[in-house]
C-alpha cells in the first residue's frame, strides 16, 4: 500500500489502513529517522487535564500544598 504526502505536509494513508482505527480523532507520530510511526490516540478529559497542567508548570506537589492550604483555611 502507498500513502501520498500532499503539498500542505498531510500525509493520505490507504482507507484499508484508515478503517481499521474508525473513531480514532488523533494519532502519536514518531520517527527513528528511517521510519514513521502512527499510534492511535484516544485522549481522554484526564489526559487534557494533565497535559494543561503541565504546560502551566503545576507539580502534583503544588496541587497537594494547595489542598493543604485550602483545608487550613476552613
Amino acid at each position: 500500500m502507498l500513502a501520498k504526502l500532499t503539498v500542505k505536509n498531510q500525509l493520505t494513508i490507504p482507507k484499508a489502513v484508515a478503517t481499521r482505527f474508525a473513531g480514532v480523532a488523533y494519532f502519536d507520530v514518531s520517527t527513528d529517522g528511517t521510519s514513521i510511526t502512527l499510534k492511535p490516540l484516544q485522549p481522554s478529559r484526564l489526559d487534557e487535564v494533565r497535559a494543561k497542567l503541565e504546560s502551566l508548570g503545576i507539580t502534583e506537589q503544588d496541587i497537594t500544598d494547595a489542598i493543604a492550604w485550602a483545608r487550613q483555611s476552613q
